[in-house]
């Protein structure tokens, strides 16, 4: 299933990518786009720093999306008696 955002004009700061296995955070990824662009899509120039699931500096972020808003998100999909997918992603 794919969920669908709208433009993001904060973009140009870049996007967290977070990578899960089930419900286990295992690495960041801090996507930026290149100077005046608007994608972070890989083969457009943009710059990828990686990070481990344990990382200071989004510990607020990973720690409240892991235990406060990940049990709502099948839920919120109305997928409420699916598990959580093995391996996907996440963006912020």
């Amino acid at each position: 299933q794919l969920v669908d955002q709208r433009f993001c004009p904060r973009i140009v700061e870049g996007e967290l990518r977070y990578n899960c296995v089930g419900d286990a955070l295992v690495g960041i990824i801090h996507k930026k786009p290149a100077d005046g662009g608007i994608s972070a899509v890989g083969g457009t120039g943009s710059f990828y720093t990686y990070y481990g699931p344990d990382e200071v500096k989004f510990k607020t972020l990973s720690t409240n999306f892991l235990e406060r808003d990940l049990p709502k998100v099948m839920p919120a999909l109305g997928l409420a008696a699916e598990p959580i997918p093995l391996w996907w992603t996440t963006d912020f």
